[in-house]
């Protein structure tokens, strides 16, 4: 059993004028936004920190769709590889690119520079074992990026995990404006 989505209709001030900064950033009032219609102080925290995460930073905004595909792909988050696949194709990364994140792809792929490859690796070691990243990678990171990219790169893949785990766990469905759409990463389901 999952949580119903508050629409418009049924919700409060506080949740209209959540759902009114959401809807204005992203374009649409996503199924997300709306199970946290039920606690819109959270969804206002959520939102906020979402839209720090996508945009230029410490890196590119890019740089971080490739780590937010590779930590929601390797979660099984339809919902999450479906927007995020639609949206780095906006962004100007190939299907091609896209597809190479799959599985083990990435590391041999033309498509990813060595330090996006290192991201992807400590992508997968979060994902597996946050607490044994390995000197090497550590090592090859700082190779390629600043140690305010690094916590960025960090932030966004821990975020993403969460937010995919969440999503999953509510039984978040895509919106009708994504239905059709067969992602390039394959989810299990």
């Amino acid at each position: 059993m999952t949580v119903s989505y508050v629409e418009r209709e049924q919700a409060t001030p506080e949740t209209l004028a959540f759902y009114d900064k959401a809807e204005a950033r992203f374009e649409m009032l996503l199924n997300i936004f709306k199970v946290f219609g039920h606690t819109p102080e959270l969804g206002t925290v959520f939102t906020d920190l979402i839209m720090a995460i996508l945009k230029d930073g410490e890196l590119d905004w890019t740089t971080k769709e490739l780590i937010i595909l590779k930590a929601t792909h390797r979660n099984d988050c339809q919902y999450c590889v479906v927007q995020h696949e639609t949206l780095s194709k906006r962004l100007g990364i190939s299907e091609e690119k896209i597809n190479d994140i799959g599985d083990d792809r990435y590391k041999a792929s033309p498509h990813f520079t060595e330090a996006e490859k290192a991201l992807m690796d400590l992508t997968v070691q979060i994902g597996i074992d946050a607490n044994r990243v390995s000197k090497d990678l550590w090592d090859r990171l700082h190779t390629h990026f600043t140690e305010p990219q690094i916590v960025e790169a960090v932030f966004t893949i821990t975020i993403y995990i969460a937010v995919s785990k969440f999503g999953d766990a509510l039984g978040v469905a895509l919106e009708p404006v994504f239905s059709g759409i067969q992602p390039i990463l394959e989810v299990a389901h």
